[in-house]
Protein backbone atom coordinates (compact mmCIF):
# COMPACT_ATOMS: atom_id res chain seq x y z
CA UNK A 1 0.00 0.00 0.00
CA UNK A 2 1.39 3.34 -1.03
CA UNK A 3 1.98 6.20 1.85
CA UNK A 4 1.06 9.49 1.77
CA UNK A 5 4.81 10.54 1.07
CA UNK A 6 5.04 8.19 -2.06
CA UNK A 7 1.26 9.09 -2.93
CA UNK A 8 2.23 13.48 -2.57
CA UNK A 9 5.12 12.58 -4.58
CA UNK A 10 3.81 10.78 -7.51
CA UNK A 11 0.95 13.58 -7.78
CA UNK A 12 3.90 16.33 -7.60
CA UNK A 13 5.39 14.63 -10.41
CA UNK A 14 2.30 14.04 -12.53
CA UNK A 15 0.97 17.15 -11.69
CA UNK A 16 4.67 19.10 -13.86
CA UNK A 17 4.31 16.34 -16.36
CA UNK A 18 0.79 18.25 -17.33
CA UNK A 19 1.96 21.53 -16.94
CA UNK A 20 5.07 20.56 -19.48
CA UNK A 21 2.56 18.99 -22.43
CA UNK A 22 0.01 22.02 -22.05
CA UNK A 23 3.07 24.16 -22.07
CA UNK A 24 4.17 21.91 -25.37
CA UNK A 25 0.83 21.91 -26.94
CA UNK A 26 1.02 25.81 -27.01
CA UNK A 27 4.19 26.27 -28.44
CA UNK A 28 2.79 23.34 -30.89
CA UNK A 29 -0.50 25.05 -31.52
CA UNK A 30 1.46 28.57 -32.33
CA UNK A 31 3.80 26.63 -35.02
CA UNK A 32 1.33 25.74 -36.36
CA UNK A 33 -1.04 28.80 -36.83
CA UNK A 34 2.28 30.39 -38.10
CA UNK A 35 2.54 27.08 -40.98
CA UNK A 36 -0.43 27.75 -42.00
CA UNK A 37 0.17 31.63 -42.39
CA UNK A 38 2.68 30.41 -44.65
CA UNK A 39 0.23 28.65 -46.73
CA UNK A 40 -1.99 31.44 -46.99
CA UNK A 41 1.06 33.98 -47.91
CA UNK A 42 1.96 31.66 -50.65
CA UNK A 43 -1.26 30.86 -52.04
CA UNK A 44 -1.54 33.77 -53.98
CA UNK A 45 2.15 33.15 -55.34
CA UNK A 46 0.92 29.66 -56.32
CA UNK A 47 -1.87 31.38 -57.82
CA UNK A 48 -0.22 33.46 -60.25
CA UNK A 49 2.22 30.95 -61.55
CA UNK A 50 -0.62 28.83 -62.69
CA UNK A 51 -2.14 31.91 -63.98
CA UNK A 52 0.52 32.27 -66.39
CA UNK A 53 0.76 28.64 -67.47
CA UNK A 54 -3.54 29.06 -68.05
CA UNK A 55 -3.12 31.87 -70.41
CA UNK A 56 0.04 29.89 -72.28
CA UNK A 57 -1.80 26.47 -72.33
CA UNK A 58 -4.69 27.95 -73.82
CA UNK A 59 -3.06 29.18 -77.11
CA UNK A 60 -3.47 25.59 -78.38
CA UNK A 61 0.47 25.80 -79.01
CA UNK A 62 2.95 22.98 -78.40
CA UNK A 63 5.39 23.43 -75.45
CA UNK A 64 8.58 21.68 -75.49
CA UNK A 65 10.98 21.46 -72.32
CA UNK A 66 12.63 18.94 -71.02
CA UNK A 67 11.33 19.30 -67.83
CA UNK A 68 8.17 17.41 -68.96
CA UNK A 69 9.64 15.10 -71.14
CA UNK A 70 8.63 11.45 -70.25
CA UNK A 71 11.08 8.93 -70.51
CA UNK A 72 11.68 5.36 -69.77
CA UNK A 73 12.03 5.34 -65.93
CA UNK A 74 14.63 3.28 -64.70
CA UNK A 75 14.93 4.94 -61.53
CA UNK A 76 12.56 6.88 -59.11
CA UNK A 77 13.53 9.18 -56.37
CA UNK A 78 11.10 9.30 -53.22
CA UNK A 79 11.63 12.41 -51.51
CA UNK A 80 9.49 11.46 -48.21
CA UNK A 81 9.01 14.67 -45.71
CA UNK A 82 9.36 13.40 -41.90
CA UNK A 83 10.09 15.50 -38.90
CA UNK A 84 13.22 16.28 -36.67
CA UNK A 85 11.56 16.13 -33.46
CA UNK A 86 9.45 13.49 -31.59
CA UNK A 87 6.89 13.63 -29.41
CA UNK A 88 4.16 13.97 -32.74
CA UNK A 89 2.24 10.81 -31.81
CA UNK A 90 2.43 8.53 -34.79
CA UNK A 91 3.45 10.79 -37.35
CA UNK A 92 6.44 9.79 -38.61
CA UNK A 93 5.55 5.61 -38.09
CA UNK A 94 2.78 5.90 -40.64
CA UNK A 95 5.19 8.09 -43.12
CA UNK A 96 7.10 4.86 -42.95
CA UNK A 97 4.76 2.56 -43.52
CA UNK A 98 3.34 4.44 -46.13
CA UNK A 99 6.85 4.92 -47.96
CA UNK A 100 6.99 0.82 -47.89
CA UNK A 101 3.37 0.80 -49.55
CA UNK A 102 5.20 3.34 -52.61
CA UNK A 103 8.18 1.22 -52.89
CA UNK A 104 5.62 -1.46 -53.71
CA UNK A 105 3.45 0.30 -56.06
CA UNK A 106 6.75 1.63 -58.22
CA UNK A 107 7.59 -1.89 -58.62
CA UNK A 108 4.13 -3.04 -59.80
CA UNK A 109 4.52 -0.18 -61.97
CA UNK A 110 7.81 0.17 -63.47
CA UNK A 111 9.35 -3.51 -62.89
CA UNK A 112 11.23 -5.07 -59.77
CA UNK A 113 14.35 -4.08 -61.98
CA UNK A 114 13.28 -0.84 -61.49
CA UNK A 115 16.25 1.39 -58.99
CA UNK A 116 14.75 3.39 -55.84
CA UNK A 117 16.07 6.41 -54.28
CA UNK A 118 15.14 7.53 -50.85
CA UNK A 119 15.54 10.98 -50.21
CA UNK A 120 14.11 11.10 -46.46
CA UNK A 121 13.96 14.97 -44.92
CA UNK A 122 13.66 15.14 -41.51
CA UNK A 123 16.20 13.14 -38.66
CA UNK A 124 13.40 10.88 -37.51
CA UNK A 125 12.69 9.80 -40.71
CA UNK A 126 16.60 9.36 -42.13
CA UNK A 127 17.01 7.31 -38.86
CA UNK A 128 13.76 5.25 -40.10
CA UNK A 129 14.78 5.17 -43.83
CA UNK A 130 18.07 3.32 -42.94
CA UNK A 131 16.79 0.37 -41.49
CA UNK A 132 15.38 -0.05 -44.93
CA UNK A 133 17.00 -2.57 -47.22
CA UNK A 134 16.77 -4.38 -50.59
CA UNK A 135 17.66 -4.63 -54.38
CA UNK A 136 18.27 -1.18 -56.07
CA UNK A 137 17.47 0.52 -52.96
CA UNK A 138 19.63 3.07 -52.26
CA UNK A 139 19.17 6.73 -49.43
CA UNK A 140 20.60 9.52 -50.51
CA UNK A 141 21.10 11.85 -47.42
CA UNK A 142 20.95 15.96 -47.93
CA UNK A 143 21.22 19.49 -46.71
CA UNK A 144 17.56 19.86 -45.95
CA UNK A 145 15.48 19.50 -42.97
CA UNK A 146 12.41 20.77 -41.06
CA UNK A 147 13.82 24.07 -40.11
CA UNK A 148 15.33 24.90 -43.72
CA UNK A 149 14.90 28.23 -45.29
CA UNK A 150 13.49 29.52 -48.29
CA UNK A 151 17.13 29.27 -49.68
CA UNK A 152 18.11 25.73 -48.67
CA UNK A 153 14.64 24.54 -49.89
CA UNK A 154 15.43 26.62 -53.30
CA UNK A 155 18.91 24.63 -53.48
CA UNK A 156 17.09 21.49 -52.79
CA UNK A 157 14.79 22.00 -55.54
CA UNK A 158 18.01 22.90 -57.92
CA UNK A 159 19.42 19.50 -57.15
CA UNK A 160 16.45 17.43 -57.65
CA UNK A 161 16.22 19.37 -61.04
CA UNK A 162 19.62 18.94 -62.11
CA UNK A 163 19.57 14.73 -61.06
CA UNK A 164 16.55 14.84 -63.33
CA UNK A 165 17.83 16.60 -65.96
CA UNK A 166 21.33 14.42 -66.32
CA UNK A 167 18.80 11.66 -65.80
CA UNK A 168 20.18 10.62 -62.60
CA UNK A 169 16.46 10.22 -61.96
CA UNK A 170 14.09 9.22 -64.20
CA UNK A 171 11.12 10.33 -61.98
CA UNK A 172 11.15 12.59 -58.42
CA UNK A 173 7.89 11.39 -56.59
CA UNK A 174 7.27 13.63 -52.94
CA UNK A 175 5.52 11.20 -49.78
CA UNK A 176 4.37 14.03 -47.61
CA UNK A 177 1.55 14.75 -44.68
CA UNK A 178 -1.26 17.05 -45.90
CA UNK A 179 -2.56 19.35 -44.02
CA UNK A 180 -6.27 19.38 -43.65
CA UNK A 181 -7.55 20.47 -40.18
CA UNK A 182 -5.74 20.17 -36.43
CA UNK A 183 -7.25 17.12 -36.60
CA UNK A 184 -6.60 15.64 -39.93
CA UNK A 185 -3.77 15.02 -42.29
CA UNK A 186 -4.28 13.18 -45.31
CA UNK A 187 -1.02 10.92 -46.64
CA UNK A 188 -0.31 12.02 -50.40
CA UNK A 189 2.10 10.76 -53.21
CA UNK A 190 2.62 13.51 -55.55
CA UNK A 191 4.90 13.59 -58.73
CA UNK A 192 7.47 16.47 -58.79
CA UNK A 193 8.80 15.36 -61.71
CA UNK A 194 8.43 15.36 -64.88
CA UNK A 195 5.71 17.60 -64.63
CA UNK A 196 2.86 16.30 -65.96
CA UNK A 197 1.37 18.25 -68.73
CA UNK A 198 -1.72 17.10 -68.38
CA UNK A 199 -1.93 17.43 -64.47
CA UNK A 200 -1.09 21.33 -65.54
CA UNK A 201 -3.70 21.13 -68.36
CA UNK A 202 -6.22 20.07 -65.89
CA UNK A 203 -5.95 23.45 -63.39
CA UNK A 204 -6.09 25.67 -66.45
CA UNK A 205 -8.57 28.60 -65.36
CA UNK A 206 -11.01 28.55 -68.20
CA UNK A 207 -11.72 32.05 -67.67
CA UNK A 208 -8.06 32.25 -69.49
CA UNK A 209 -9.57 31.78 -72.28
CA UNK A 210 -11.26 34.84 -72.59
CA UNK A 211 -8.70 36.87 -72.31
CA UNK A 212 -6.26 36.04 -74.78
CA UNK A 213 -2.48 37.51 -74.39
CA UNK A 214 0.21 38.59 -76.29
CA UNK A 215 3.33 36.64 -75.80
CA UNK A 216 7.22 38.59 -76.24
CA UNK A 217 9.27 36.79 -77.04
CA UNK A 218 7.10 33.70 -77.59
CA UNK A 219 4.79 31.50 -75.80
CA UNK A 220 7.48 28.78 -75.42
CA UNK A 221 10.15 30.69 -74.09
CA UNK A 222 7.99 32.38 -71.56
CA UNK A 223 6.83 28.57 -70.45
CA UNK A 224 10.26 27.28 -70.01
CA UNK A 225 11.01 30.37 -67.95
CA UNK A 226 7.65 29.94 -65.68
CA UNK A 227 7.95 25.92 -65.41
CA UNK A 228 10.99 26.26 -63.27
CA UNK A 229 8.86 28.56 -60.69
CA UNK A 230 6.40 26.26 -60.78
CA UNK A 231 8.51 23.43 -59.32
CA UNK A 232 9.61 25.68 -57.06
CA UNK A 233 6.31 26.47 -55.41
CA UNK A 234 4.99 23.03 -55.60
CA UNK A 235 7.78 22.07 -53.34
CA UNK A 236 8.02 24.86 -50.97
CA UNK A 237 3.22 24.17 -50.44
CA UNK A 238 4.83 20.33 -49.76
CA UNK A 239 7.17 21.67 -47.11
CA UNK A 240 4.69 23.82 -45.54
CA UNK A 241 1.96 21.62 -45.53
CA UNK A 242 4.61 18.60 -43.82
CA UNK A 243 5.36 21.39 -41.58
CA UNK A 244 1.77 22.23 -40.63
CA UNK A 245 1.02 18.34 -40.38
CA UNK A 246 3.75 17.82 -38.03
CA UNK A 247 3.21 20.78 -35.12
CA UNK A 248 -0.91 19.55 -35.73
CA UNK A 249 0.42 15.68 -34.99
CA UNK A 250 2.56 17.13 -32.27
CA UNK A 251 -1.01 19.26 -30.83
CA UNK A 252 -3.03 16.06 -30.97
CA UNK A 253 -0.08 13.85 -29.06
CA UNK A 254 0.41 16.42 -26.61
CA UNK A 255 -4.00 17.01 -25.57
CA UNK A 256 -3.80 13.29 -25.29
CA UNK A 257 -0.79 13.41 -23.13
CA UNK A 258 -2.42 16.02 -21.11
CA UNK A 259 -5.63 14.31 -20.38
CA UNK A 260 -4.50 11.21 -19.62
CA UNK A 261 -1.96 12.99 -16.97
CA UNK A 262 -5.24 14.84 -15.58
CA UNK A 263 -6.87 11.57 -15.20
CA UNK A 264 -4.46 9.89 -13.59
CA UNK A 265 -3.79 12.94 -11.36
CA UNK A 266 -7.40 12.58 -10.40
CA UNK A 267 -7.27 9.12 -9.57
CA UNK A 268 -3.94 9.69 -7.20
CA UNK A 269 -5.65 12.59 -5.87
CA UNK A 270 -8.93 10.48 -4.33
CA UNK A 271 -6.24 8.07 -3.55
CA UNK A 272 -4.35 10.30 -1.37
CA UNK A 273 -7.51 11.56 0.29
CA UNK A 274 -9.40 8.18 1.15
CA UNK A 275 -5.66 7.07 2.80
CA UNK A 276 -5.60 10.78 4.84
CA UNK A 277 -9.05 9.97 5.85
CA UNK A 278 -7.90 6.52 6.95
CA UNK A 279 -5.38 8.24 8.98
CA UNK A 280 -7.37 10.22 10.81
CA UNK A 281 -10.04 7.77 11.51
CA UNK A 282 -7.48 5.71 12.67
CA UNK A 283 -5.69 8.66 15.30
CA UNK A 284 -9.39 9.49 16.23
CA UNK A 285 -9.92 5.55 17.28
CA UNK A 286 -7.38 5.84 18.81
CA UNK A 287 -7.74 8.56 21.55
CA UNK A 288 -11.23 7.46 22.03
CA UNK A 289 -9.96 3.87 23.08
CA UNK A 290 -7.54 5.35 25.31
CA UNK A 291 -10.62 7.35 26.59
CA UNK A 292 -12.53 4.29 27.46
CA UNK A 293 -9.59 2.31 29.12
CA UNK A 294 -9.62 5.19 31.52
Amino acid sequence: MSTLRELKTRIGSVASTQKTTSAMKMISSSKMRKATGQLQRLSPYRHMVQHVISHLLVTDQQFDSPLIAEREVGRVALVVFGSDDGLCGGFNVNIFKQLLASIEDVRKQYGQQVGITIVPVGKKMTKAVEKITGKDIAMERVALNTRSNSEELYAFTDLMKTRFLEHTFDRVEMLYMHFISTGKQVFTREQLLPVSYQGLADNVDPRAANSPCLFEPDANTIFNTVLPLHIKSMLQDVFIQSAASEQSARVMAMQAASDNAKELLDELQLEYNKLRQQGITTELLDILGGQVER
